[in-house]
């Protein structure tokens, strides 16, 4: 029942989105404008586009060192399965879909593979959000072409306050383990109910051990200037695939673009982030002066880049050595340690 009621909420939130994108539109021009676009400006895109995936790919391997360390090349068709997931289940089930093919092919515990994850998300939304700040001059006019309610630079704020204090509290867990294990065995005792203590309890103590590559300012410095990185090369799909249209806006105005498309695919929606990520790119581009029909043609063209290749490679690889998700995964659940045997939680 619970994710039917995330599969609804989103699909509402995703058409609401699609209607504020295509409100006042004129829909003839909008296929035109994708009718005569130049698809061959997509090659280059696309590999620049995958160029970041390995990069992101080796941002994860660097994670996952204290854990075990597992090469580049091997860990590619696993991201690469984790996009697929993103794209085709609600709630970024992909994320859990990875970690639970790590735990199959490569023996990580879920728990501390997941905490790996959910770094990378947290590095993501500040670099983002970097991406926002870096343009908060030329949002003045954003409010009012957009179509939504309130401020974009009020919500900035806001997001940056929750990342920094995730992040703040990230740090603090991994230079502090042991504190954070305390804490948290604390609010376990005080707010779970009994049979399910030692189990919340043992995912807990491995999901601090999964933030072990934090406790180093040089790898927590390595892996932001690694995701900036990722997110200058996929704003190189969002410039390559311009080309394809007739209209031309500047490196920066696609970075504070890529900033806040990506933001908003955090919202709850349909799979594929339907509507969360055309009505703002649509939003930012007509800020800048771009014709409505022609940004939105862009944005639609450069969502289906976004999706199709990297979805139709992560099936590839999933196909290649499938997930049998009902009785192994439980398999597997019964498998992870539990807190105080004698492997550690830290390593493997």
């Amino acid at each position: 029942m619970r994710k039917r009621w995330q599969f609804w909420v989103g699909l509402v939130i995703s058409i609401f989105f699609v209607y504020l994108a295509l409100r006042n539109l004129h829909l003839a021009d909008v296929w035109q404008a994708m009718k005569t676009a130049k698809y061959w400006w997509l090659v280059p895109g696309v590999a620049v586009y995958f160029l970041g995936v390995w990069v992101r790919t080796w941002r994860w391997h660097y994670l996952l060192r204290p854990l075990k360390k597992i090469p580049t090349r091997t860990m590619f068709p696993i991201v690469c399965i984790g996009y697929m997931g993103n794209n085709i289940y609600p709630a970024r089930a992909g994320e859990v879909l990875r970690a639970v093919i790590l735990k199959q092919r490569e023996g990580v515990s879920v728990s501390a593979s997941l905490a790996t994850i959910i770094v990378e998300r947290i590095f993501d939304g500040v670099v983002m959000l970097g991406f926002v700040f870096f343009s908060l001059p030329q949002l003045t006019g954003l409010d009012s072409a957009s179509g939504f309610i309130g401020s974009i630079r009020e919500l900035s704020i806001i997001g940056a306050i929750v990342f920094a204090v995730a992040l703040a509290g990230f740090l603090l867990a991994a230079m502090f383990p042991q504190t954070a294990e305390k804490i948290a065995s604390w609010f376990i005792d005080r707010l779970v109910p009994r049979r399910f203590r030692e189990p919340v309890r043992s995912f807990t103590l491995r999901f601090i051990g999964g933030l072990e590559s934090l406790r180093s300012p040089l790898d927590a410095v390595m892996i932001l200037f690694t995701t900036v990185l990722i997110w200058l090369l996929e704003t190189g799909k969002y410039w390559f695939v311009m080309h394809a249209f007739p209209f031309e806006v500047s490196f920066f105005a696609l970075m504070l673009m890529n900033g806040i498309v990506n933001l908003s695919t955090t919202l709850p929606s349909a799979p594929g982030y339907i509507g969360t990520f055309d009505a703002p790119g649509i939003a930012v581009l007509t800020a800048y002066h771009v014709a409505p029909e022609v940004a939105a043609g862009y944005t639609l063209v450069l969502h289906g880049a976004l999706w199709f290749p990297i979805t139709l490679l992560g099936a590839y690889y999933y196909l290649r050595q499938p997930l049998r998700w009902g009785k192994e995964v439980q398999d597997m659940r019964r498998e992870e340690p539990q807190a105080g045997s004698p492997e550690s939680p830290h390593k493997e």
